[in-house]
């Protein structure tokens, strides 16, 4: 996937414009924030159950090789095999080995966004591999040729239109007068063209929710099943995770999904919630004769022990963007790469650097919200404004943005100074505004008046209002 992430600005200000997708984006409130808030109520233990979730990943932080090292002894034990990746690249040519030795020449995939990480669709593809997205959102997104928009739902941004319109250009060795007007008869036509290739497949491809140290098992949670059909039917299941998704225990995947769902979805629990422990054993009437864990590394390592650790929590359930007013705005595919939202603006930094994704973390209004929803208790805000230092450091910022807050530093440090200039600027500012009180341009604020006016300020600075309300009050009402 080509990281666009540097054309946020460009992106942003065409999502602004398309206003199929400015339609779609206010779907957001109904289908998310209402039911996550309806959900949270009704559980009377839901801020506890947060603090816990949050203690668990702490913890397991804090242990992470001693995990990961229990968890490859039980998948061992099993009957299964892991294999190590550090990189993307490690991760796909492991893959692309295993499927060579079935002689694979279709794989089925469960919605996963680490395999959308390390692009191994398109890197299947050049290898003779077909790989088909069997999760409905994800399906409808591979025929169009995009990536996902949403990390929960990744078709949000298209409409039923689009859908049908899509399917009658793929699907054209189907009845061309059939009738797709209604979303049932869509989603049956997407189960009977899937179905056949759940049949075909030789490998199975699913990410993982959690992995459990405990047992050696992997966890996925899904609201269509297709992500059990993945992994049952082939003959050769491949799970991939990153590192960070493991867990001590079964009790705390227990403790940790009764947050999941109901901040992602506003579900209770999610339709399956499906436990798999190495291959088929004798006597089990299902299931693969293989089974591979992948662990990748790829940058997670190096956020242990800094100030962007605590992202290492997040468990994927979409609860930040679903909340944030900019992806509100600008829906994901502005983000530029995998991750949307306020997760993105912290970990597409991490992973891929700050000198490619500067802008994100500036994509903020600071609001909150994305903490206060997170089942997790990440600190998105306070993540966001480190990146937004680091790349100060570095020198990333355009030069007339370092220069204007080394000034406004300058006055800063200096209250005295400070109080004086602001006491001529703002009455300056005032009677310039005129009587309409507000700038339809700015010297040096173009980038919030090419949009918007600019409010002109009061006559006087906000000390010296205080200063009279303060002596108003200690002479009392007259």
């Amino acid at each position: 996937m080509q990281i666009t992430s540097p054309n946020f600005k460009q992106n942003a200000v065409q999502a602004l414009q398309d206003a199929q997708l400015q339609k779609a984006m206010g779907n957001v409130r109904a289908g998310f924030i209402d039911k996550r808030r309806k959900a949270a109520d009704a559980l009377p233990e839901f801020e506890a159950l947060r603090d816990a979730a949050r203690d668990i990943k702490d913890h397991t932080l804090a242990h992470l090789d001693l995990y990961l090292e229990a968890y490859e002894k039980k998948v061992t034990e099993a009957g299964g095999h892991v294999h190590w990746a550090e990189t993307a690249e490690d991760a796909r040519r492991i893959i692309l080995d295993i499927c060579r030795m079935q002689n694979a020449k279709t794989v089925t995939k469960g919605k996963s966004m680490i395999t959308e990480e390390i692009a191994l669709n398109d890197f299947l593809a050049l290898a003779g591999i077909e790989a088909v997205e069997t999760d409905l959102g994800e399906y409808i997104i591979q025929l169009r040729g995009e990536h996902p928009s949403h990390i929960i739902a990744p078709a949000v941004h298209v409409n039923k239109d689009q859908v049908e319109a899509d399917f009658r250009r793929v699907h054209d060795y189907l009845a061309p007068n059939r009738d797709l007007s209604e979303p049932e008869s869509l989603l049956d036509e997407a189960r009977r063209v899937l179905r056949a290739k759940y049949f075909e497949a030789d490998v199975g491809i699913t990410g993982a929710n959690f992995l459990v140290a405990e047992t050696g098992s992997s966890v996925i949670v899904t609201n269509e099943g297709n992500g059990d059909l993945t992994q049952m039917l082939p003959r050769v299941h491949v799970v991939v995770a990153s590192i960070e998704k493991i867990v001590p225990t079964l009790n705390d995947v227990g403790q940790i999904l009764r947050v999941l769902a109901r901040s992602a979805t506003g579900q209770d629990m999610s339709v399956y919630t499906t436990f798999s422990t190495g291959p088929r054993r004798r006597g089990d009437p299902d299931g693969p004769e293989q089974y591979h864990v992948i662990l990748l590394d790829n940058g997670r390592s190096s956020m242990l022990g800094t100030e962007f650790q605590d992202m290492l929590r997040c468990i994927r359930c979409g609860a930040c963007m679903n909340h944030c007013p900019v992806y509100h705005a600008v829906g994901g595919h502005a983000y530029g790469w995998v991750y949307p939202g306020p997760m993105g603006a912290v970990l597409t930094p991490s992973l891929v650097g700050v000198d490619k994704s500067g802008h994100l973390p500036n994509a903020s209004t600071f609001c909150g919200r994305c903490e206060s929803v997170c089942p997790m208790r990440i600190p998105l805000p306070k993540m966001m404004r480190s990146w937004r230092e680091r790349e100060f450091e570095r020198g990333l910022n355009p030069a007339t943005q370092r220069y204007g807050l080394k000034l406004w530093a300058a006055f800063a440090k200096r209250p005295r100074l400070y109080k004086f200039a602001t006491s001529l600027a703002i009455p300056a500012l005032s009677l310039f505004g005129g009587r309409k009180k507000r700038f339809s341009a700015l010297p040096f604020a173009g980038g919030w008046t090419r949009f918007r006016d600019l409010p002109a300020p009061e006559r006087r600075t906000f000390m010296q209002q205080w200063r009279q309300g303060a002596a108003v009050s200690r002479r009392g009402p007259t």
